[in-house]
């Protein structure tokens, strides 16, 4: 199994490249819509992302990865999943967007714990808003965040936005691998 950068394109064009009149999560206003929720919940897609993200990630794993629930979900069981296929070890977390009133009222739940590092990971940015606020709720349950990596970067200042705030951000893909022009900012 081998990630191939073609395969990934391929996917998500087919499965999660839309045209038309969108709001995206930003309140930005788009010609297209990438739902990479589709791609991320298809076997081949899943696979794509969780061997992509691995192969970014190199041979020093951090302890986790997660991201903000509902769109980092399904990354992070992809990258989880495909690190033990491949014999490594690696813990998934999910962000909460509200900590529940029940239970431990936890923002982040999964095996980690205070000092682990962590790889946030995001499906598609555009202003990095929606990672930035899980990096928030990561770093207050003591998790050290070491970076981002999403499937898609939209080229529209989430790279800048991480960069402020002291993150790399990486990406399997940007906009610009469907042929499409990044606005100007």
């Amino acid at each position: 199994m081998q990630y191939s950068k073609e395969r990934l394109i391929e996917i998500v064009r087919d499965k999660g490249l839309k045209f038309g009149d969108f709001t995206l999560a930003s309140g930005k206003k788009a010609s297209y819509y990438l739902d990479c929720r589709k791609v991320t919940l298809s076997s081949e897609g899943a696979l794509q992302v969780g061997l992509g993200i691995l192969e970014m990630l190199g041979d020093n794993l951090p302890d986790a990865v997660g991201g903000m629930a509902i769109g980092a979900d399904p990354i992070s069981a992809s990258v989880i999943t495909t690190a033990a296929v491949q014999g490594k070890s690696l813990a998934g977390f999910i962000v909460r967007k509200e900590a529940k009133a029940h239970g431990t009222g936890q923002d982040v739940e999964g095996p980690v714990v205070a000092g682990n590092e962590c790889v946030i990971v995001e499906d598609v940015v555009t202003t990095g808003g929606s990672s930035l606020k899980a990096i928030e709720k990561v770093e207050a349950a003591g998790l050290k965040v070491l970076g981002v990596i999403a499937i898609v970067d939209r080229l529209e200042g989430g790279k800048e936005a991480f960069a402020a705030a002291g993150y790399e951000l990486r990406t399997l893909l940007t906009i610009e691998d469907f042929g499409i022009t990044p606005p100007q900012r």
